[in-house]
């Protein structure tokens, strides 16, 4: 990937996430007024949850501005993993956000137990929770698509908190709809579905959290990616047995260190001339930066 590719795929993703951040300052703003005025403590949880969106948005954009930074004295492997750093504290904050509607549904579910009423919800939560669910959906599909197509793990990450955010609308609609159609006895369906929603946060965060910690911590790339690896390697003319093959993702990069054997009667520039060759091969396939370090080691 050339600087200016770079700069391209940097655009685009900020883009991506201002667009994020403008729905989830609208979003935030309409849920909050039609739970307020609708009387629908669902409906101000699930503001929260744009709200805590809209400070993802600003995460990711940080973190894309540091690891879009070229290779310097202190950082030689580049500035990849700070994208990698920014899925992580999306993740967590992911968690965070199901572990309280979690917390906050099950208070609901232990008053109304003990006999508390909970107020019947106005018709303008049931439009915002409706809303919320079609905008955030879509805005999931299309950012989704896009940090795949620009090799994002941050842009994600941030769109499965969309999603959340969805999934976290359609919490509040079920318990919202049941509350204001079905009478007093069925109000306790709104905690109830907050709960299920909750878990299903909790899931994706701790996937999240999972993939960006395995990178952080110098995990393979794939085995299938490293037969491929191994596979263009030995594609090569005049290279032997490629073995001690080592990968790692470095944000949207990758890097390869591989020991090769050569004819020994070979001169130092023909063998040198061999590892450029599999660097070429290698970065066409997986970019133009993609670290590649080759042993070379005569055939015995």
């Amino acid at each position: 990937m050339s600087e200016n590719a770079t700069n391209i795929r940097t655009k685009q993703i900020y883009r991506v996430t201002l667009l994020g951040m403008f729905v989830n300052m609208l979003l935030f703003a309409f849920k909050l007024v039609a739970g307020i005025f609708g009387r629908s403590g669902a409906m101000i949880a699930d503001a929260v949850h744009s709200a805590s969106d809209f400070v993802t948005d600003v995460v990711v954009l940080a973190f894309v501005r540091i690891s879009a930074k070229p290779r310097d004295d202190d950082h030689k492997w580049g500035h990849g993993k700070y994208e990698t750093l920014a899925s992580l504290i999306i993740g967590v904050s992911l968690f965070a956000v199901g572990v309280d509607i979690f917390i906050d549904s099950a208070q609901k579910i232990n008053s109304v137990i003990a006999g508390e009423v909970l107020p019947r919800p106005g018709v303008i939560a049931i439009v915002a929770a409706v809303v919320s669910i079609l905008t955030k959906e879509a805005l999931y599909q299309f950012s989704v698509h896009k940090g795949k197509q620009l090799d994002s793990p941050s842009v994600v990450a941030n769109a499965w908190h969309h999603r959340s955010d969805a999934l976290s609308s359609i919490g509040a609609l079920l318990g919202i709809g049941a509350a204001y159609f079905l009478g007093e006895k069925w109000r306790i369906a709104d905690p109830i579905a907050a709960i299920v929603v909750a878990a299903l946060i909790v899931k994706v965060a701790i996937d999240l959290c999972r993939t960006a910690l395995a990178e952080l911590l110098e995990k393979s790339l794939p085995k299938e990616v490293e037969e491929e690896i191994l596979s263009i390697i030995s594609a090569v003319p005049n290279v032997y047995k490629p073995h001690n093959l080592r990968t790692r993702r470095i944000g949207a990069n990758i890097a390869i260190e591989v020991h090769i054997r050569v004819n020994g009667d070979m001169s130092v520039f023909e063998s040198h001339e061999i590892s450029k060759e599999i660097e070429r091969s290698l970065r066409s396939r997986f970019g133009e930066h993609t670290a590649v370090a080759i042993h070379i080691e005569p055939l015995k």
